[in-house]
């Protein structure tokens, strides 16, 4: 693999692990986050502070980002917001933006647009996996944009993810991620509704959670967040908060292009629930506390 200087801006619970992937891959990494402690962590462990996106961009081949939502990428890469150094304030002709977070497809597009007037090409590559795939590099990463584009940064992603997919053109990659999204929240409605059941009928959880995790219904939920889930341990992987935000684009997605999606919308209401009763930090497979205030239990083992 040929180095390259890769600026990363957003250092949360995805971006840093990714970050020191990269770094890893022996890759220069600058990188920028809001608040400095994780920028700090990443100086320690060997890369360098840009500073801001502006000064990011001014000192990468190509800039990656990982941000919560919608507006802050528009703040971030446009200043389209209280940013007073964006990405694009640094960016040169021919490079190169990936954007990792999950926005809207709309939106992706118009950033597009807008840095193609500057010569900068665009990816938009969310990510699927949690956590722990940020930090073993087995990502899932859904790309949009030109296919050579993607070719000519590959390797960059792949040092970060295991499986990376060309979707399609601009926004194709957001589409994607809001597919994925859908089956996530409808796997992780559905163990929660299983395991409350199980519950209330008297089953033995831990018996429920091997007998069908190797059946019809085995699933990434029940092999990975089940038997946290039982023994009330919703430390996040991913925050409930972003699985929210995430059917929202999804649910205004589906009204946009006139796509039924009752399940989704349910699993947008939930999560919705979780949100205003201050639980957006916990894990999303936290959820299933929602059903248990319903059901009037708890769902849970003896750790």
């Amino acid at each position: 693999m040929s180095a390259q200087t890769i600026g990363f801006i957003g250092l949360g619970i995805m971006g840093l692990p990714m970050a020191r992937n990269l770094i890893d891959a022996g890759h220069d990494v600058v990188g920028h986050n809001r608040s400095s402690d994780p920028t700090a962590e990443l100086v320690a462990y060997g890369g360098e502070d840009g500073g801001s996106p502006a000064g990011v961009a001014e000192r990468s081949d190509v800039v990656l980002l990982c941000l919560p939502d919608s507006p802050d990428v528009e703040n971030i890469v446009l200043g389209e917001g209280n940013e007073a150094n964006p990405v694009i304030d640094g960016v040169s002709e021919g490079m190169t933006v990936i954007d990792h977070s999950t926005i809207s497809p709309t939106v992706a597009e118009a950033v597009a647009d807008r840095l193609a007037k500057e010569g900068v090409s665009m990816l938009d590559a969310p990510i699927s996996g949690g956590e722990q795939g940020a930090i073993d590099g087995t990502l899932s990463i859904m790309v949009g944009g030109e296919e050579s584009t993607l070719e000519a940064h590959r390797e960059v992603l792949e040092a970060m993810g295991e499986t990376v997919t060309h979707c399609g053109p601009s926004g194709a990659g957001q589409t994607t991620k809001a597919c994925n999204q859908i089956v996530v929240s409808a796997q992780m409605v559905g163990v929660s509704e299983a395991l409350v059941f199980a519950e209330k009928a008297g089953a033995d959880l831990e018996a429920v959670v091997d007998a069908i995790s190797g059946g019809a219904a085995g699933c990434w939920t029940l092999d990975n967040r089940a038997p946290n889930m039982i023994t009330g341990d919703f430390d996040p992987g991913f925050f409930a908060e972003y699985q929210y935000k995430d059917l929202r684009i999804a649910t205004a997605a589906g009204e946009e292009f006139g796509a039924p999606i009752p399940q989704t919308s349910v699993a947008h209401e939930l999560y919705k629930t979780m949100v205003e009763n201050d639980m957006g930090r916990d894990d999303n497979s936290g959820v299933m506390q929602v059903l248990e205030l319903m059901a009037g239990t708890e769902a849970r083992i003896d750790d």
